[in-house]
């Protein structure tokens, strides 16, 4: 999602200038007339100047009521948009903030049982970003100003804990806010002072104060902008002039240089240091092994606007940390597969495919991004790894995905477990509080799959299913049932089989307290193998629908224990798009609208009267035949308005009754930026998928969704679900994981969550929206059909079948040569065939960039353009061809379909009526016209009395 910028404003100038010039036309004539009206008698010169300033009151009228219901209407419905978030709901959602975050911050590190401080209550909290810490992101991952956001420092007092002053002031003295780091300017400065800001005297004092320091290092990201691969290719301030802050091809998710002399003097007077990373964006931690004093480190991602009071609760124990990894922490990220292929890649043979914008970030030459790993994507590449003998997994990995510590110990084993005849497996785990303290633990199940070199490819290591115990006791226990389909096992083979394939051979369900450390496990051996014809989750078979996408590539192969690892992720040698490719490229250079006609297409029905309103289709199924008579009531202009005007709302449809809607942003809250209410800021996607609680991310949902209500919305733009490919990627912090299953599964919640108030869900960015470099440039993404369904698709598929979502958010990248808003391979095929998705498909930020047409999406699957004014691509043209009008007849129905079973059709909401400024609005254009009428009575009476006056005078002359 977009922020407004003063292009929307420049854009909008240029929607009501048509009706500013026809006003400035009728001002300029009345002037002529009033001028020319002094040759005239005085009767008639009182008329003409009276009548001309009667048009000119009346032309302003017309103008502003044009304005205002055609051009400005979405808008002005937004600016006016109705409900507060009651005290109560708020305070719901604090406290929630706070759960979500007490299982969400991860330690990492405890040597000699440092945590929790129980004896200690005062603390030198070092570290410039402990004033200044990340709550969420910017963009539309930017949190409301509405709700007091309690402070990293504010929550360790809370928690009973005195900080240290003196250090508190030198840093909010040395710099009051972060730098700007958002979608229109970056400035990645890291503010932190020197050591020589700090004297002998404040650090004499400080170990007199306690002898226990707190180091708080931080990172941020937003939207529109990936984190600096290199710094040197950034706008940053050092921090000293005595030095570089960050050397030659130093990155952004490592310490720079002043960071590292903080950290020196701060480990050498104190020997009890905790480190706390905050960031949602997996960091470089390697450097804390240098160090024996740094005993305990936290992960404490964006922490909302409550989040830092569980920090403190964690420091003193009376919350005992349950969080486990969402992601893999390498040592080195520069070492990962993807690095040579994230980040600005440009077309070398497209420069007749150029486009003009103005809009910053788009625009230029198409470029592209290589998806050569393939499924080895974080953990999952780590673990095959080093179980083929590429790498030494200790010396590449610090931490792996689902690590976490706790204040206590738990055991794990598998008590029980079966196959059933339907092809169902089911695991039982008892966990039991071994240690001193209570506690949740998290149950890891992952399954091994059989290898044959050379076969399909199969990650060592997969994530099936999870589970969080409740609070255990010392020596309580608990015993979990985990379920799930042995298709869930299955692999991709596109390459022969184009259907999903469960291989014979041994397979291994291990429970694990992280990715790479095994618990208990169990086998059992598949004896023959299955090609899925259609698994049972989908509504027809599942077959190849990338082939496009693939691209002259190669891809990263476990074959011969990752023989072609250098050649397969080296950075790209090739910066031309194939010519079978370009072949099927789009944007406005070549768009061809008959190409997508059929000529057998018959005119569907419109503006029929067949007196049905929309709330009678509440309930049905999207098949029931009741749909069709009441679509054929539409007008081309009511399809192509719905279709068009779908930004942060769906217009209303007096031929069917449809009530205008409101949908709202925020991945991590819902914010109207319109009106300026705003619901609570939560904890960021990367804390919720920390917790691997389900449990929360339902509530979470929930709570958004009865905020929403309360500020009468019926749509949120979220959850945000792509993939954490690179730790590099701007917008990590709105996406769950690295991990398809536990991102897919959190979502799903979320979902559910917001459902039971009405409010329907886009899941976002669908699909493959991985980096936030060019992607407005018409970003070609190229990945295999096996990446694309097993790691990119599936935490979409998880959300759509186990969710039940009706709403999709497209994306602004290509998926190959293909616009993703655009793929009927993905939204069609996929989407609705395979899945059964039933509902809408809204584009991201509609505005052009040059490639984004409604006119090319409507036919391909997607249903509305985010857009809240005409920006010319987001109207449809040939509105007589009957092609084009079923085409809209199929996007409107399925925007109706969601819409209807919504909040917006709930009695509460159909109370309310029209848009306040609507009603104002006439009540304004009833008081004008009775103005008007009397004003022309006045006038006329004056008028006659002056032509009397005049005719008595001239017989008075006689």
């Amino acid at each position: 999602m977009l922020e407004i910028n003063w292009d929307d404003v420049k854009n909008i100038i240029n929607l009501v200038l048509p009706y500013l010039i026809f006003f400035g036309v009728v001002l300029l004539l009345a002037i002529v007339l009033i001028i020319i009206a002094k040759r005239f008698s005085i009767p008639r010169k009182f008329m003409v100047r009276r009548q001309s300033i009667m048009a000119i009151f009346i032309a302003l009228m017309i103008a502003i009521n044009l304005i205002a219901f055609y051009p400005m209407n979405t808008i002005l419905t937004l600016a006016s948009g109705r409900g507060t978030i009651t005290d109560a709901t708020s305070e719901k959602a604090e406290q929630l903030g706070e759960d979500i975050a007490r299982e969400g911050i991860v330690l990492l590190e405890n040597d000699e049982n440092l945590l929790p401080l129980e004896n200690d209550s005062r603390v030198n909290v070092f570290g410039w970003a402990s004033t200044n810490p990340i709550y969420g992101g910017t963009g539309s991952g930017s949190l409301s100003d509405s709700h007091h956001t309690v402070s990293l420092i504010e929550g360790l007092e809370n928690a009973g804990f005195e900080v240290n002053s003196e250090l508190f002031d030198l840093y909010t003295s040395y710099a009051d806010e972060r730098p700007v780091v958002g979608m229109f300017e970056q400035d990645w400065s890291l503010p932190e002072p020197s050591v020589n800001e700090y004297s002998d005297k404040l650090m004499e004092k400080a170990e007199g104060f306690s002898d226990t320091a707190v180091i708080v290092i931080g990172r941020g990201g937003g939207e529109g902008a990936d984190l600096p691969t290199d710094l040197s290719e950034v706008t940053y301030n050092d921090n000293t002039e005595d030095y570089k802050d960050f050397g030659e091809d130093d990155h952004y998710l490592e310490l720079h240089e002043t960071e590292e002399q903080m950290i020196d003097m701060v480990t050498s007077k104190f020997d009890n240091v905790v480190l706390v990373y905050n960031g949602s964006n997996a960091f470089e931690l390697e450097f804390i092994e240098e160090y024996d004093q740094i005993k305990s480190v936290l992960w404490v991602p964006a922490a909302g606007q409550t989040g830092f009071n569980a920090l403190g609760e964690i420091l003193n124990g009376e919350i005992n940390p349950s969080g486990k990894t969402a992601d893999i922490f390498a040592r080195d990220l520069t070492a990962t597969p993807d690095h040579n292929n994230f980040g600005n890649f440009e077309y070398t043979n497209m420069n007749e495919y150029s486009v003009e914008n103005d809009f910053p970030g788009a625009g230029g030459v198409p470029t592209f991004v290589n998806y050569v790993e393939s499924i080895y994507v974080g953990y999952h590449f780590y673990e095959t790894a080093a179980a083929e003998g590429l790498l030494d997994y200790d010396e590449h990995v610090l931490y792996p995905f689902g690590y976490g510590l706790s204040y206590t110990s738990f055991n794990q084993e598998i008590s029980n477990w079966k196959i059933g005849a339907d092809e169902t497996i089911t695991v039982d785990i008892t966990v039991t509080n071994t240690g001193e303290a209570k506690g949740k633990d998290v149950i890891e199940l992952y399954y091994t799959p059989p290898y044959m070199d050379g076969g399909i490819e199969k990650s060592e290591v997969n994530l099936i299913a999870f589970e969080k115990t409740e609070v255990l006791e010392p020596g309580d226990s608990q015993t979990l049932t985990l379920t799930f389909n042995k298709e869930d096992m299955t692999s991709y083979d596109y390459k022969n089989e184009e259907a999903y394939v469960l291989e014979k051979g041994d397979y291994t369900l291990s429970i694990r307290s992280d990715s790479h450390t095994v618990l208990d496990e169990v086998n059992f051996t598949q004896d023959e193998t299955i090609v899925y014809e259609q698994r049972s989750t989908d509504e027809v078979p599942a077959t190849n629908q990338f082939d496009f996408a693939e691209g002259n590539l190669t891809y990263l192969s476990r074959e011969n224990g990752f023989e072609n690892y250098e050649e397969a992720t080296a950075a790209p040698h090739n910066y031309e798009m194939p010519e079978e490719s370009l072949n099927m490229f789009r944007n406005e250079t070549n768009f061809n609208l008959t190409e997508l006609y059929d000529e057998s297409d018959e005119m569907p029905t419109t503006d029929a009267d067949n007196d049905i309103d929309l709330v009678e289709m509440r309930g049905l199924d999207y098949d029931d035949p009741a749909w069709d008579p009441l679509l054929d009531q539409l007008s081309t202009d009511d399809m192509v308005n719905l279709i068009a005007y779908g930004g942060y709302q769906t217009t209303a449809i007096k031929s069917v009754g449809k009530a205008a809607t409101i949908d709202l942003d925020g991945p991590a809250s819902i914010n109207n930026n319109f009106t300026g209410v705003g619901s609570v800021g939560f904890p960021s996607a990367v804390m919720m998928a920390n917790s691997w609680n389900v449990d929360l991310a339902h509530a979470f949902g929930n709570s958004i969704g009865e905020m929403a209500v309360e500020m009468g919305v019926s749509g949120w733009y979220a959850p945000a679900m792509n993939i954490h490919r690179s730790a590099f990627s701007g917008r990590n912090f709105e996406y769950y994981s690295e991990d398809s299953v536990l991102s897919g599964k959190m979502a799903a919640q979320a979902v559910l969550g917001a459902a039971e108030h009405g409010v329907y869900a886009y899941l976002k960015h669908f699909a493959l929206n991985d980096q936030e470099t060019n992607r407005l440039k018409m970003l070609a993404t190229w990945s295999n059909e096996q990446a694309i369904r097993e790691i990119y698709l599936k935490p979409f598929e998880i959300a759509v079948k186990e969710g039940g979502t009706s709403a999709i958010m497209s994306s602004f990248n290509y998926i190959g040569p293909v616009w993703a808003g655009a793929s009927s391979s993905l939204l069609n095929n996929v989407l609705r065939d395979e899945w059964g998705f039933r509902g809408m498909v809204l584009t991201d930020y509609f505005s052009g960039y040059g490639y984004m047409d409604a006119n090319i999406m409507v036919p391909n699957g997607g249903d509305i353009a985010l857009a809240t004014y005409d920006v010319g691509a987001n109207m449809m043209k040939n509105t007589d061809n009957p092609s084009v009008v079923k085409n809209m007849r199929t996007s409107t129905k399925n925007i109706l379909y969601t819409t209807v079973n919504s909040y917006a059709y709930s009695d509460e909401a159909l109370s309310v009526g029209m848009p306040i400024w609507q009603v104002i609005a006439i009540v304004i254009n009833a008081a004008a016209m009775a103005l008007a009428i009397w004003l022309e009575i006045l006038i006329f009476r004056k008028y006659k009395r002056l032509k009397s006056e005049k005719a008595l005078s001239e017989v008075s002359g006689l």
